[in-house]
């Protein structure tokens, strides 16, 4: 089952009409030729003094003044487009989370008390404790940011694989996890792949082991109830998975295929999607960060329905 490419189309021109110049951009590079250069100028806009994000780029979180979880928004974005460690950008944020105290060992503060002083989804409230909500969602994957983008020698480097190796025990001895820190572990294990040798010769357990251990906790995680998936905010499989040649692919079968279905049949007449989720507090902010949103789910989306071929 695919979608005529006037829903692509559709989706490309709405973003351009709608969404943040960032998602423009982002969906002007991974679909038209558009440049890395300029996802940058606009992601920096996001970036402050310290080198950290704010400004809501977390759509969800509109805390203006850096944070880890908004830092690491940033992270992705600059995974997408392939960043240069050299760049201004990227050294900058590697200040940031050098010089960010952690929470305990290898882990960053995932929610600040000042989130509570401006516009924000529940979930990011503040509030004593709050940190066993989020464990190492998303220290593992700022963890992986400091190795591949720093030198082997550099203080954030060693910074990187202290917080790397607390993250990873964590990982292989728990037994059921939350969907969004099983991603953070997904794309850690993507970041590390092109260092594989060197992650296994120093490390406990092999890249092998902890990509099994993901696995195992995506299988228990994944709603395999295909009538949730349109009621609730749920674990889909293509939250996991990026293209063909994951091995989630052969483990998930079918649920796959189902889910491509499911991305193709909730499209809007505009050709992108709607989220899942409300706030219930700050409506008038709600329906701001509800469109940024719009914007960043069909460039996902899409991004996976082309990798299988479903353009």
């Amino acid at each position: 089952m695919k979608r005529n490419h006037s829903s692509f189309q559709k989706a490309g021109a709405w973003i351009k009409r709608n969404a943040r110049p960032l998602e423009a951009a982002l969906w002007e590079y991974k679909f038209e030729n558009g440049s890395a250069a300029r996802v940058m100028e606009y992601l920096s806009a996001f970036q402050n003094k310290d080198g950290g994000f704010g400004y809501g780029i977390e759509p969800d979180c509109w805390l203006p003044h850096s944070s880890p979880v908004a830092t690491w928004a940033a992270g992705r974005v600059l995974i997408e487009i392939k960043a240069d460690p050299n760049e201004n950008i990227v050294k900058s944020l590697l200040d940031y989370l050098t010089s960010t105290p952690q929470i305990e060992p290898g882990m960053w503060p995932t929610v600040l008390p000042e989130n509570n002083e401006y516009p924000h989804a529940p979930w990011w409230t503040w509030k004593e404790g709050v940190q066993e909500n989020w464990m190492f969602n998303p220290s593992a994957e700022l963890a992986a940011l400091l190795i591949i983008w720093s030198n082997e020698q550099s203080r954030a480097s060693q910074l990187g694989w202290s917080s790397l190796e607390k993250a990873v025990a964590y990982l292989m001895n728990c037994p059921e996890m939350d969907m969004h820190e099983i991603s953070n572990f997904r794309m850690l294990h993507r970041l590390m792949k092109t260092w594989e040798n060197h992650y296994n010769s120093r490390m406990k357990y092999t890249l092998d082991e902890v990509l099994e251990q993901i696995i195992s906790l995506v299988e228990k995680c994944v709603d395999r109830d295909i009538s949730n998936w349109s009621k609730e905010y749920t674990a889909l499989p293509l939250n996991f998975i990026d293209g063909p040649d994951d091995p989630l692919c052969s483990k998930l079968g079918t649920l796959v295929e189902e889910n491509l279905c499911f991305y193709v049949k909730q499209m809007t007449g505009d050709g992108i999607w709607d989220i899942s989720w409300e706030w219930g507090s700050y409506p008038k902010e709600f329906a701001v960060a509800r469109n940024y949103w719009k914007g960043i789910l069909a460039i996902e989306r899409y991004s996976k329905i082309k990798s299988f071929g479903w353009l």
